[in-house]
């Protein structure tokens, strides 16, 4: 019985997600215990972007252990999302403060789309939240966290205080291809 594909967020610049292969530096997200080797590339998708859309073609890594095989995505990408995380984020953002419909119109998405995103994050907020306090103070425990806001801006400021957070003890990268990776 085949074993179902796990997605894992890698790096956006192929020459360096093929050096993690060939160093074997790159864990197996099932078992746990064996290491990725490379293992040809998944099928061609489109992301979308805020400029038009992309076509890519992941690389696909093989754990030397379980034998699974798992789709290594860019950091530009959430797992089964046609967009890219920074629409994504740009969308939730600003659905915070207006309208789902201004917001689609803006970014050239599909309104139910928009709406969709702005549903799923409101209902999933506390978890959200949840979620990246841990892996903020899983960075920096002895990180400062204020009075735990609620609801969307909770959320909103756990994903700020963890981008930064990875960002100081990790290196710099974009905020949202943080949020991608965690």
């Amino acid at each position: 019985m085949p074993v179902e594909d796990i997605v894992l967020i890698v790096a956006e610049d192929l020459v360096v997600v093929e050096a993690d292969l060939v160093a074997r530096r790159l864990g197996c997200p099932g078992c746990g215990s064996g290491v990725l080797a490379g293992w040809g590339f998944a099928r061609r998708r489109v992301l979308r972007e805020r400029g038009g859309q992309r076509w890519l073609r992941p690389r696909r890594g093989r754990c030397t252990g379980c034998r699974a095989t798992h789709v290594l995505l860019p950091d530009a990408c959430l797992a089964r999302r046609l967009d890219c995380v920074e629409v994504i984020g740009e969308a939730l953002l600003a659905g915070a403060r207006e309208g789902y419909r201004p917001v689609a119109g803006r970014l050239g998405l599909p309104v139910e789309t928009v709406r969709d995103w702005i549903r799923r994050f409101r209902a999933r907020a506390g978890e959200i939240a949840a979620h990246f306090v841990r892996w903020a103070l899983a960075l920096d425990g002895s990180l400062w966290l204020p009075d735990a806001a609620t609801g969307v801006a909770g959320a909103v400021e756990a994903i700020g205080l963890c981008a930064r957070a990875a960002s100081l003890v990790l290196g710099p990268r974009a905020a949202w291809s943080w949020v991608s990776v965690l």
